[in-house]
């Protein structure tokens, strides 16, 4: 597979006995980041809730190799310890355990070391500040209280600290304001110049797009990718939306 890090072919997949992907394919080199667009109802969080294998997503065909593994047969928790991240557009609230504490055992789990929190501190400290988020989070309760905003910034937080082989980012700016979106586009930017790791941004709208490397761009329409190409695809659907994508996927059935 070469620098591929992630390699779906033919990818069928149904919600309740329905239909939703109808033959995705993809590859995803290290260190590239991919979007995947379109409208709402197209499949794209299917698509990430798929490969993180939620068992409400059943897979009825194709095959995902992740980092030269066939991760279709890989538990849940040995995908997140292999690097496979994913943000959700709704992240849940976690009573009982702090964002700093849900952070820490994360990384523990994942690298099968202990911790320093000397040294955990220092760096959760950082990125706190780089998302504008007070000290004081760190010892909250995961999501609970936070607004809408603080729960998408909580999440590129752990994206940042547990430094992913591979993001899965699901619809990170719905709902936020300007100043939100702006600091959690921040946050991704500094993923990719710092870090090592693949992102697939999930998104319907461009706003978060617009100060982002994007190496490739996807379009999906009911269940399919009609279209492939750079950058340049996201700047057509900022001004002319999903119509002529939509029309493409009419006259395929």
């Amino acid at each position: 597979m070469g620098d591929t890090l992630l390699q779906i072919r033919n990818l069928h997949v149904s919600v309740e006995e329905k239909d939703i992907l109808k033959g995705i394919d993809l590859d995803v080199k290290k260190g590239e980041t991919h979007v995947l667009m379109g409208p709402n109802g197209a499949g794209k969080s299917t698509l990430g809730n798929a490969l993180m294998g939620n068992p409400h997503y059943i897979i009825k065909d194709g095959t995902v190799t992740f980092d030269g593994k066939n991760l279709l047969e890989e538990p849940v928790n040995q995908r997140a310890k292999d690097g496979l991240f994913m943000s959700f557009q709704n992240p849940l609230e976690v009573p009982g355990i702090s964002l700093s504490n849900f952070i820490r055992n994360a990384l523990e789990q994942r690298t099968g070391e202990r911790i320093r929190l000397f040294k955990f501190r220092k760096q959760i400290q950082a990125a706190l500040e780089l998302l504008n988020m007070d000290p004081s989070y760190a010892d909250r309760d995961l999501n609970v209280g936070f607004s809408g905003g603080e729960k998408k910034k909580a999440e590129i937080l752990q994206l940042l600290m547990l430094n992913p082989s591979l993001a899965i980012l699901d619809e990170t700016d719905s709902g936020l304001d300007v100043d939100a979106v702006r600091t959690v586009s921040k946050g991704i930017q500094e993923f990719q110049q710092n870090h090592e790791g693949a992102l697939i941004i999930i998104t319907h709208s461009t706003r978060i797009l617009e100060s982002l490397k994007v190496d490739h761009t996807h379009v999906l329409v009911n269940g399919k990718i009609v279209e492939n190409g750079d950058g340049s695809l996201v700047d057509e659907i900022n001004e002319n939306g999903f119509e002529r994508f939509e029309k493409m996927a009419e006259n395929a059935e």
